[in-house]
């Protein structure tokens, strides 16, 4: 059962990271400006945010099953009217209702996972999550880049359309055994408040560890090409650096040292993993050396494998489960804001990619001094001799 939920997070993350290499070619061979390629690319985000913030209000109210499926049905129809696209505009409302459709899916699906799994084990359960998110970062890409050279974009999306209805039909037979407690789920909802949510000290870092993990992924998809390019090196040199942070993270979350997550506080190792991450942006900065740059990578890879865990730990942890649905939507929100604030901030500055990398690293750091202080005055308010 738990596999069957993992496979559905891999390849929701594979349909998202598949679409990367494609999409801006896709829009231009439409005759869309670059203006309006951009809005083609980051439409799906916007409305994956919306997505996911309703996917957690449903989850809490029908159960994770009813709006998994949903959004594998839905998913699938909305890959397959990507081969009808044939201008910008039908193009943008496809994406539109793409995006949407399939934010519904990852709340669901974490809710899932967090509910059944051990709380002894949560962070070895959300590490082993994290491995099929980091494979399909380095599948998707990879796959979509080499097949579509041969058949065009439009069937890279119809395969995933294919994909998410089969997954659609075995979540029919294979999920529907999961209940909720609905008595105790309705009372409390009508005492539950999002508000609630923003007021506890491990949601806020869970939500801020999950926008600056994205943010630094939205910097290092716009700002590893170019420095890349500007050594001399191909596009191919940066999808390996890519694929060496991913192969890096599932390694760490595959291997016994995963169990480090069950026995360490997560707000610990959020800081540590964070911290490892900002240091590796000032060390990219700071090299032009390609054997360097690879193990700033693996180096970043080891920050993102204790971060995921970390703030994923921090959510389950900081909610019950009759309103882990929300929590997760809005965490997931988090996620999709932070890949397009991370890139929009740095193009708009107009940095070199040195300095973007250098602003990224600092950011991290703060955010981990953050988290640390904020470790040191929980400490100081749960101390009686205080």
């Amino acid at each position: 059962m738990r596999i069957f939920v993992y496979l559905i997070v891999f390849f929701s993350f594979f349909d998202l990271f598949s679409q990367l290499p494609i999409m801006s070619p896709l829009a231009l061979s439409l005759g869309a400006s670059s203006f309006v390629t951009g809005l083609v690319v980051g439409m799906y985000s916007f409305s994956n945010t919306i997505g996911n913030v309703i996917s957690g209000f449903l989850t809490d109210k029908r159960g994770p099953f009813i709006v998994l499926l949903i959004g594998l049905f839905a998913s699938a129809f909305s890959l397959f009217c990507y081969m009808l696209a044939n201008d910008p505009l039908s193009l943008l409302i496809v994406r539109l209702v793409h995006g949407f459709m399939e934010g519904l899916i990852v709340p669901a699906a974490f809710t899932f996972l967090a509910n059944r799994a051990k709380e002894s084990k949560r962070g070895r359960s959300v590490a082993i999550s994290g491995a099929f998110v980091g494979s399909a970062a380095i599948i998707g890409p990879a796959y979509s880049g080499i097949v579509a050279a041969k058949t065009g974009a439009p069937f890279i999306m119809a395969v995933n359309g294919a994909i998410m209805l089969i997954l659609a039909i075995f979540a029919f037979f294979l999920l529907r055994s999961f209940t909720v407690a609905k008595k105790k789920q309705e009372a409390d909802s009508k005492n539950f408040r999002v508000r609630y949510l923003f007021k506890s000290p491990g949601m806020v870092r869970a939500f801020a560890g999950a926008f600056f993990l994205m943010f630094s992924q939205g910097v290092l998809a716009l700002v590893l090409p170019l420095k890349v390019e500007g050594l001399g090196f191909d596009t191919k040199t940066s999808g390996m650096l890519l694929s060496t942070f991913g192969i890096v993270a599932i390694l760490i979350f595959l291997l016994p040292i995963n169990r480090i997550f069950d026995k360490a506080r997560p707000m610990l190792t959020l800081a540590f993993g964070i911290s490892v991450m900002g240091v590796s942006m000032l060390f990219l900065s700071q090299t032009d050396d390609m054997s360097l740059l690879y193990f700033a990578m693996a180096l970043y890879g080891v920050g993102f494998a204790f971060l995921f865990p970390s703030i994923n730990s921090l959510l389950i942890d900081s909610s019950s489960p009759e309103f882990r649905g929300k929590a997760y939507g809005y965490f997931y929100a988090f996620f999709s804001i932070g890949v397009v604030v991370g890139s929009s901030i740095i193009g708009y500055l107009d940095l070199s990619y040195n300095g973007g990398f250098i602003v990224t690293g600092i950011v991290l750091l703060v955010v981990a001094l953050y988290t640390v202080f904020g470790m040191k005055r929980n400490l100081q308010l749960t101390d009686p001799s205080k």
